[in-house]
């Protein structure tokens, strides 16, 4: 007998936790909440963000502040709690354009750096840790306009798993923000995700090395598929844990 593909094990689940939808009552608002957390945790603690878990919920369900903690660290999970918000307001849209992409990156960034909120950068960037060479400031418009276009024309072509994580991909390889790319890239991931009902794909620290490491594999090499595996096996834990809560 073949195995499953991880696409195929995904689906299978899904139709499990479809059999409950729409998730009326009690469920959405818990489900919702439950993945602001963790996907606010996880996000910024790969990027650096020294706030726990814990302290991630204490701040955004009590309101505490963190003591010791540096005040960016706190500004960026507020904001990427407003910017979850936002995604959620997407959900029954299945689009994302441009206006979007810069409104996750304004509400994220807005305490941070409110001049460059939402707006492309106007220099050319180096990162480290790759010899990538990013596109040029000044080909932004261009590079987001044909973003938006292959979201129209390639969505479905393809799994939605697989669409959502080459959006992450496409949109990361492009850079357009001077700061907080990462976090609207995966921010985009989920609105694609939760738009063709499925569950969210949430990167623990953990991994960051694997996802820094596939990252980099389509950058230099064009290869997209240890990527979409990660996302997609992300994906599976997420739907696993979503019916042990509700013993489906």
């Amino acid at each position: 007998m073949l195995l499953m593909s991880m696409y195929e094990r995904v689906d299978a689940n899904k139709k499990i936790i479809d059999s409950i939808r729409p998730f009326e009552g009690e469920y959405f608002p818990q489900i919702r909440e439950y993945y602001r957390i963790g996907l606010t945790w996880s996000s910024n603690a790969l990027e650096g963000n020294s706030l726990t878990e814990v302290e991630t919920k204490v701040l955004l369900e009590d309101g505490l502040t963190i003591g010791g903690k540096p005040l960016r660290d706190t500004f960026e999970a507020i904001g990427h709690s407003h910017a979850y918000d936002y995604m959620f307001g997407l959900l029954r849209e299945r689009k994302i354009e441009i206006n979007d992409i810069k409104a996750l990156h304004h509400l994220f960034y807005i305490s941070i750096d409110k001049p460059t909120a939402g707006v492309w950068r106007k220099i050319n960037i180096v990162v480290t840790g790759t010899d990538y060479e990013f596109p040029k400031h000044s080909t932004l418009n261009k590079q987001m306009s044909g973003l938006e276009k292959w979201i129209k024309t390639e969505r479905d072509t393809m799994h939605p798993v697989r669409f959502a994580a080459m959006l992450h991909l496409k949109f990361v390889t492009i850079h357009p923000f001077i700061d907080g790319n990462g976090r609207v890239a995966r921010l985009l991931m989920n609105t694609a995700l939760i738009q063709d009902g499925y569950m969210l794909a949430i990167i623990p620290p953990i991994l960051r090395v694997d996802y820094i490491k596939t990252l980099r594999d389509y950058q230099l090499r064009g290869n997209a598929e240890p990527f979409c595996n990660l996302v997609a096996e992300r994906v599976y834990e997420s739907e696993k844990e979503i019916i042990r809560l509700l013993h489906l």
